[in-house]
């Protein structure tokens, strides 16, 4: 695999080498070496040393491995590798030339902490005493000092980055809604998430029957292979069998229509429940909106308790572009065993010589409705949908918020109880789950790949889909 992101590369590249090892079964005996296996010397290749560099590659395999990173909490989702994060040393707010000198020094009497001076070349900001509290550059009448902001704490939605004492990411996971936004969008690759490559390998060598279940999102983001080669690959990996969670969406789309009736008929609002980012960010931001969320399980769980009502013994993963996945399947019961994403899957791939493309299966387990839950508008699309196929008029408003900002937005006005509208389809995500920090394809090749694959699909029903499959075992309820 090559990505177009050295960050991204890196990452890949200690996840390959862990999972040939564990394979293998030397990951242990060869954990002190793979660094300098990896960074052989003696000239560094990403950073000012190849200790420093050597001391990266330790703590990805530390993360790699499941173990908790320093100041990581033991179910933190996402932590921060202290010696991949420079600290961006940049200062924040800077005085440009377009500074006029002006007699009113507003950016100084509007700093409470003293560290705007007035010079003959104009205004000046002390580094040191500067507390980023910016409001200097809103008093500043000719917007003559830039916002410069570090790009983990610009992409984080809900404010969970914070700066410890020595000007390094650290996670404030009261807030953190494991997003993996700022996963995506640091530079240096300093954040990362937690990954259970190593117990998933154990698992599918042992004799305990593994089933892999994977996102809808998948379609795309490995070339041309299409769900059924998709299977035939995760079989050879080792697991015992492969479903596509897009039948899971198809019993979600069912049960949140019959749930969105009811919620209508109440006056009452509901927000979707299938992205745990967003389900995580009501709860911990917005807590007076819990009573909205709604209560039909998401397609992993769904897809997961289907499979166990049948065959009890068996241990399930669940594989997407989806980090905050690893939050619900903490905090669900009865779902997936583990989760893994796109970025773990195909490093596993590669560590076995495994290319998808290459098989010939070719079947499909959902609707088309069920496999767009990966886009942004597809869950409301697909209750709307079912509402058609059953007959039943319900005229009803949706707000589909495509990223957390929008989420936050609606959210605030349904906290103000200002919310109009009858249901928020939430999405972490911009774009949807396709777009997930988990992902390995760019967005232009993704795009055009699913389109294709998405054009074979067959024009199955949802409705006609979900009774042909017994779901009536199962608690379809999310808690």
């Amino acid at each position: 695999m090559q990505y177009d992101n050295d960050a991204k590369q890196l990452k890949y590249r200690v996840l390959k080498i862990v999972a040939e090892n564990e394979f293998k079964g030397t990951l242990e005996e060869n954990l002190d070496q793979i660094p300098y296996d990896v960074i052989p010397g003696p000239l560094p290749e990403f950073r000012c040393c190849i200790y420093r560099e050597r001391e990266i590659i330790r703590e990805r395999m530390t993360a790699a491995r499941g173990i908790t990173l320093p100041h990581q909490t033991e179910n933190g989702i996402v932590g921060v590798l202290p010696a991949a994060c420079e600290g961006c040393p940049i200062s924040r707010f800077t005085v440009t030339d377009n500074c006029q000198r002006c007699l009113a020094k507003k950016c100084q009497a509007a700093c409470p902490f003293g560290a705007i001076s007035v010079t003959g070349r104009g205004a000046y900001i002390d580094p040191n005493k500067c507390r980023e509290c910016g409001r200097c550059a809103e008093a500043c009448p000719y917007h003559a000092i830039s916002d410069t902001m570090r790009p983990c704490l610009r992409a984080c939605p809900v404010d969970a980055i914070i700066m410890d004492e020595n000007k390094q990411a650290a996670i404030d996971y009261s807030k953190c809604i494991s997003c993996g936004a700022c996963t995506k969008n640091c530079p240096f690759g300093a954040i990362t998430d937690r990954s259970y490559i190593v117990n998933v390998i154990d698992l599918i060598k042992s004799d305990t029957p593994v089933y892999a279940v994977f996102a809808p999102a998948i379609e795309g983001h490995f070339g041309a292979a299409n769900v059924g080669m998709l299977k035939a690959a995760l079989k050879k990996l080792g697991f015992t069998d492969a479903v596509e969670v897009s039948l899971g969406a198809d019993a979600t789309s069912y049960h949140e229509a019959h749930e969105l009736v009811e919620a209508v008929e109440n006056h009452t609002k509901l927000t979707t429940s299938c992205c745990p980012a967003f389900v995580d960010m009501i709860e911990k931001h917005f807590p007076k909106v819990i009573p909205y969320i709604s209560k039909t399980a998401s397609p992993m769980t769904m897809t997961v308790r289907y499979l166990k009502a049948e065959n009890p013994d068996i241990k399930v993963v669940f594989i997407g572009p989806c980090i905050a996945k690893k939050l619900e399947a903490q905090k669900v019961q009865d779902t997936a065993d583990y989760v893994i994403t796109f970025e773990e899957l195909i490093a596993m791939f590669d560590a076995q010589g495994i290319n998808p493309a290459d098989m010939a299966d070719n079947e499909q387990d959902g609707s088309l409705a069920g496999k767009n839950f990966a886009v942004s508008g597809g869950v409301s699309a697909a209750v709307a949908q079912v509402l058609d196929e059953e007959g039943i008029e319900l005229p009803f408003s949706c707000v589909k918020c495509n990223g957390a900002a929008e989420c936050k937005k609606a959210l605030m006005l349904l906290n103000a109880g200002r919310f109009k509208d009858d249901m928020i389809e939430g999405m972490a995500c911009e774009g949807g789950c396709v777009s997930g920090p988990g992902g390995v394809e760019t967005a232009l090749r993704l795009k055009k790949n699913r389109t294709k694959l998405l054009s074979e699909a067959d024009n199955r029903g949802i409705v006609e889909n979900f009774k042909q499959h017994d779901f009536s075992k199962i608690n379809m309820e999310q808690r």
